[in-house]
């Protein structure tokens, strides 16, 4: 069992092409690793029946010669895709007991492809959040911890559970959504792979909706290669969606060559934030080292705009999220309060006690900045901004090719530690928002340990729709940095 549950993705599909293993007891050992890690609260729903009537489906499919790309592979969704049938709460009291008589695109691609679905991933509510501590299901835990210390950290957000359930080896892949770097920041707290798509590559029907011209769906592994697999079935054009590209999906895996000779990697200087760990600094110049060693150029740039993507950010993304939330009244589904006197009473009393206070707290700011005299001080400055700093990635990409970043500021940290603080909690975002505001791809590749034990990840920014460079860089990274060190949750299981 301990076997099957180490499988990359990748190694899984072969060992089932090669009828060595049956899709039925691979995801027999995934439903028994998912009970085995309910310590770390990564799950907000199991649905180990469903996962099992769906791998005896894939083998009766390969049975008969009809093996799709993913079949039989056991994965996690975080719980921001609706998913027919299954409870869908996007980890907010407001969402108690809805389950949707539809299936999110990027899902049912993933069903059609084959995939096994193990449950539902905890989160930061309404995707709202860097350390997976803003949900009403109580928080997921990062399986790793840091040396000498028992206390429990922060598997990041907002797609901690999933970034957690992979890292635990609870589950062969997973989905996250990333806004301004919801699944990049966790996978570099987690030592595994996350790849935030070019925006409009995945379709977001059906994804419970945060920051609609800023939210995009993405892979999250524990390989490269599992990550283009995944990114391969996720994506395509959707019709029913109007942020949905018409574009060809490229084969992803195909694009992993291993040379990168001749690319030019862009080093943005003001990504050298104050107070910038020198662990991260270190990581930050080997990585160069491992691309030039590989062939590639590495070559200085210039930013300009980087310094105000986080405030530009954190005025666009609760504007849109204070129209998007407003759906939610408790008169067609999900929770809502009881005995209240009147319409109106009800309409407040449902948000008082559905929401959370981070998601009142972005709700109130989004409010502000779009109400009558200062939608331009505010949220039309913002947008310029935005603007201003799409421009600065197009000049650079003049220059080169794919970018190379840190994710993350520092190591995951400990759960409570920055809960009440929540300017501290968005500087998390630093390194990855310039890029969800570009609506660029972005992939986190685990490269090192901190120096008390814990992952560390190197960032890899390419140009729209471009995610084959960004992935066989990756890859090229990936490689000479051969992270093969296992969380403590599992060396010690």
């Amino acid at each position: 069992m301990a076997e099957l549950t180490d499988l990359t993705l990748a190694d899984a599909r072969d060992l089932l092409n090669q009828g060595e293993v049956s899709a039925r007891e691979l995801t027999d050992a995934h439903v028994a690793a998912v009970e085995s890690a309910r310590e770390l609260n990564a799950f907000i729903t199991e649905t180990p029946d469903l996962a099992r009537e769906m791998a005896t489906a894939s083998d009766e499919r390969r049975a008969k010669g009809g093996a799709r790309p993913l079949d039989g592979l056991p994965i996690a969704i975080k719980d921001l895709f609706s998913t027919r049938e299954v409870l869908t709460t996007a980890a907010s009291h407001i969402l108690d007991g809805f389950t949707p008589p539809y299936e999110s695109t990027v899902t049912r691609n993933l069903w059609d492809a084959g995939a096994v679905l193990l449950g539902k991933t905890n989160m930061d509510e309404f995707a709202m959040g860097s350390s997976n501590e803003n949900t009403y299901y109580g928080s997921a835990k990062n399986p790793w911890a840091r040396e000498g210390d028992n206390r429990p950290l922060v598997p990041g957000g907002s797609s901690g559970g999933s970034a957690s359930a992979v890292a635990a080896r609870a589950a062969l892949a997973a989905t996250g959504t990333d806004t301004g770097g919801s699944i990049r920041q966790p996978a570099s707290f987690t030592g595994t792979v996350g790849m935030k798509p070019t925006y409009g590559r995945c379709s977001r029907l059906g994804i419970v909706a945060f920051a609609s011209s800023l939210d995009q769906a993405g892979p999250m592994t524990r390989s490269v290669r599992d990550a283009a697999l995944m990114l391969g079935a996720m994506a395509g054009h959707d019709p029913y969606d109007s942020t949905s590209v018409d574009a060809p999906v490229p084969d992803f895996e195909a694009a992993l060559t291993g040379d990168i000779r001749g690319l030019k990697v862009g080093i943005p200087r003001e990504y050298r934030v104050d107070g910038m760990p020198g662990e991260i600094e270190r990581l930050w110049q080997q990585g160069m080292d491992w691309l030039r060693q590989a062939g590639a150029e590495p070559v200085e740039i210039s930013l300009p705009r980087t310094r105000y993507a986080l405030p530009a950010y954190y005025i666009i993304a609760p504007a849109e999220a204070s129209a998007n939330l407003a759906r939610y009244d408790g008169v067609r589904y999900g929770h809502r309060a009881e005995d209240a006197k009147s319409l109106t009473e009800m309409y407040e009393r449902t948000r008082a006690e559905g929401f959370g206070e981070e998601v009142k707290r972005r709700i109130l700011i989004g409010t502000y900045v779009l109400s009558a005299g200062y939608y331009d001080a505010y949220y039309n400055k913002a947008r310029k901004v935005r603007s201003l700093i799409a421009q600065d990635f197009r000049e650079a990409y003049r220059e080169v090719d794919v970018i190379l970043a840190p994710t993350a500021p520092s190591p995951a940290f400990p759960v409570g530690d920055l809960v009440d603080d929540p300017i501290a909690m968005y500087l998390n975002d630093v390194f990855t928002v310039p890029a969800s505001l570009a609506g660029l791809p972005g992939l986190n590749v685990p490269a090192g340990l901190s120096d008390d034990g814990l992952p560390l990840g190197l960032q890899l920014i390419g140009r729209a729709f471009d995610e084959e460079t960004v992935l066989k860089a990756g890859q090229v990274l990936e490689t000479a940095a051969d992270f093969r060190h296992a969380p403590s949750f599992v060396a010690g299981s």
